[in-house]
């Protein structure tokens, strides 16, 4: 079977973590044997690559065309206009990818179905596509493209085209098809298939070894990860360590991420006399997390919307158990005392005392470690191969 995979989280030479979840659920369904893939990633135009344009400036930088793990990666440009491009963007991105569509079938890749991924733009623009050449289409929902952009009227309009339009509609999670389901769409359309994690990247390293190396401690020794962005809740982690230092003064924390909220962040922690306590690492390469969840006692995600986050395996894989808000797909994720505690009241108070319980419990690494090697990725391929060749013959015999 021949694929085509769309979206714009996926990675490049440029921006190599972007969309990597993306990357390795295909990489993951390659290893089959039983499936071809290309792969269109659409990025904004962007006129100029000079630094001072920052993320920008990457986009102008991302290559046309790329292999990229030995994929096809196609990165044609659409236009992303100012304070329209909300509502804009699906139409612009279609458009844009035409060109990069019509070249593949040109070069003899005649798939037999698009694989979007993120409902919206990029699976309201993959629904034009699928209309436009003739193809069936699945659709992959991730989190805020159906928990948060929906309530914003013209969108959730097209999100609703496209998910009639669509053959199948995946969800990371369960949460995310209760909300197409909720909408009236047929169920026998909509199926859940969780992303795994890679068990060979994220493995324990020795604790003690892995702190001496990123000169790094603290009793105990929080993480938290992801963008610097308020939905992501770095502040309540902040605010859960200052509580916890009046406990336990050798408690720490660090962040890893960049994003707009840093300077706001910085201030908080100084603000609340931890600044000394918490330690900022900026971006970081996938590759390299690995190293900072083995050195953590526990890892913190305050999010307030999340589809399925793939930071909680990641971390449960390195034997770090896990203290997350309890909202969308996270329960799915953290199940049972080896994985950690969900916090149902998202405030620092609610965190500190979720880590105080935890920690007092007891801590046993390897039964964590045990607890996610339950997620490898098998299950989503075999999904995904039932669902696309169920949609395969359905379409030749219509």
């Amino acid at each position: 079977m021949r694929i085509l995979t769309f979206s714009t989280l996926f990675p490049s030479s440029v921006r190599p973590t972007h969309g990597i979840f993306v990357e390795t659920r295909l990489r993951e369904l390659l290893k089959s044997g039983q499936v071809e893939s290309r792969v269109v990633a659409p990025v904004p135009w962007f006129p100029s690559t000079a630094p001072r344009w920052g993320e920008y400036a990457k986009f102008a930088a991302t290559p046309v065309r790329e292999q990229r793990n030995g994929l096809d990666v196609q990165h044609p440009r659409y236009l992303l206009l100012p304070k329209v491009g909300m509502t804009s963007a699906p139409l612009t991105m279609a458009l844009g990818a035409r060109s990069a569509v019509q070249r593949l079938l040109d070069e003899g890749f005649d798939f037999d179905l698009i694989d979007a991924h993120y409902y919206y733009p990029d699976g309201v623009a993959a629904a034009l596509l699928a209309q436009w050449f003739d193809r069936p289409l699945t659709i992959t929902a991730r989190g805020t493209d159906l928990n948060l952009i929906p309530q914003h009227r013209l969108p959730r309009r097209m999100i609703e085209w496209a998910a009639a339009r669509a053959a199948g509609s995946i969800g990371v999670c369960a949460a995310l098809m209760g909300v197409l389901r909720n909408w009236g769409h047929d169920p026998a359309k909509l199926h859940t298939l969780r992303n795994g994690v890679d068990l060979e990247r994220f493995r324990p390293l020795p604790q003690a070894a892995v702190r001496t190396e990123l000169g790094i401690g603290g009793e105990p020794l929080l993480l938290s990860v992801g963008h610097l962005i308020e939905r992501k809740g770095h502040h309540i982690a902040i605010e859960a360590l200052a509580l916890l230092v009046a406990q336990r003064p050798g408690a720490r924390l660090v962040v890893v991420g960049e994003g707009e909220e840093r300077a706001a962040l910085t201030a908080l922690a100084a603000r609340l006399g931890v600044a000394d306590q918490v330690r900022f690492t900026g971006a970081l390469p996938n590759t390299e997390l690995l190293k900072w969840y083995s050195a953590a006692d526990v890892l913190l995600l305050c999010s307030s919307r999340e589809g399925w986050a793939n930071v909680l395996l990641e971390s449960m894989a390195c034997g770090t158990p896990v203290v997350a808000t309890d909202i969308w797909g996270t329960p799915e994720v953290v199940q049972g005392a080896a994985a950690g505690r969900l916090v149902p009241s998202r405030d620092g108070p609610a965190f500190a005392a979720a880590v105080t319980a935890l920690l007092a419990a007891g801590v046993d690494r390897s039964a964590t470690r045990r607890y996610a090697e339950g997620f490898g990725w098998q299950a989503t391929t075999d999904g995904q191969l039932a669902l696309f060749n169920d949609i395969k013959a359905r379409t030749q015999h219509a």
